[in-house]
Formats: C-alpha cells, structure tokens, sequence
C-alpha cells in the first residue's frame, strides 16, 4: 500500500510541475505506468517511485549524463533510445520543471508548439 501511494505522490509532482509550465496537449496515459503523452507520444513515465523515463533527444541525453551522472542515466534498455532516465531523488523541482518542458517541446506537434514560449 505504501508503494502505490509513493508512486501516486512522484506522479503528482511530475503533474503539478507540467501544470505550473502551462504545457497544452498533456494527457494522462492509461497504461499500466503512470505516464503522460502529448498527441500519443510518452513525455514522461514513471517506472517506480523513484525513477522516471523522460523523452529526450539522444544527444541531450548525452550531455545531461555527463554533467550530472547521478541524477541522469540509462540502462541497456535506453542505449540507443530517445530517452533518459531521472532520479526523482536527486533533482529539485526547478530543474525537474525545466526538463519537463524541453521533453514536452521534443514530442510536441508544431501545432501545439506555437501556443509555448
């Protein structure tokens, strides 16, 4: 019980943050994991309390890891991927919310680009 609570507070973090950026298209997923799309294309996903998969290009992807090792990282399932991993653990808010919108700007259709500054 108390893993299914952790995982609905990491989630309501990851969706109040997307809230505060005013970020139009986000939609909850209604898959196993708590994720949210933007036109049928995964923004983020939660894979347990602690760890979320983030859209990210594979170049950014690479920096990030670089520069901050213990908060972005992949397993053997992300090589390759256009995705990174985050330590909800290890990042505040501020620069969680930041990802976010690059992550969003990334998946998002031109359409629903224009409205965001």
């Amino acid at each position: 019980m108390t893993e299914a609570k952790d995982l609905e507070r990491a989630f309501a973090r990851i969706v109040q943050l997307v809230d505060q950026r005013g970020l139009p298209g986000v939609s909850r997923s209604s898959g196993a994991s708590p994720a949210l799309l933007v036109a049928d294309s995964t923004l983020a996903e939660l894979h347990d309390e602690t760890v979320l998969a983030l859209a990210c290009p594979r170049h950014q992807k690479v920096l990030l890891m670089d520069i901050s090792p213990k908060v972005y990282f992949e397993t053997e399932q992300q090589v390759g991927q256009n995705v990174v991993l985050v330590h909800l653990d290890k990042i505040d808010d501020e620069e969680l919310s930041l990802r976010l919108h690059d992550a969003w700007e990334y998946v998002a259709p031109d359409n629903l680009r224009k409205y965001v500054d």
